[in-house]
């Protein structure tokens, strides 16, 4: 699943993330076409932190990613990672233990592909 989803994804690099919307309990980043849905809420890492859900300014600083291009996208069997040119990622944990739900993704891309994780 995870080279599939790799494959898929890899058309948002290049792009700039261009919204981020939070729906209740899951956040869905767009990226001119494509979209990622996070059912299993996603941490930043930035050089130095790490802001999880719970913590002060968490909206803020998903949204500060708004415009900054991705630079890669590695997926592995415990996390998804999405890396900005600055330095930022935004990282799903795809453990079993952090699921919510019965699943942690959903990619829907440009093509209509639909990947569920």
């Amino acid at each position: 699943m995870s080279g599939a989803l790799v494959r898929a994804m890899n058309e948002i690099i290049g792009r700039p993330m261009s919204s981020v919307e939070f729906v209740q309990d899951y956040i869905q980043f767009r990226f001119d076409g494509p979209c990622l849905t996070t059912l299993t809420l996603p941490s930043l890492k930035r050089p130095g932190e790490v802001v999880g859900a719970a913590d002060q300014g968490y909206r803020d600083d998903l949204c500060s990613q708004i415009g900054i291009q991705v630079e890669m996208v590695e997926v592995s069997d415990t996390e998804l990672i999405v890396r900005f040119m600055n330095s930022v990622a935004i990282i799903v944990s795809l453990r079993d233990e952090h699921y919510t739900g019965p699943e942690a993704i959903n990619y829907v891309g440009e093509n209509g592909v639909w990947i569920v994780v």
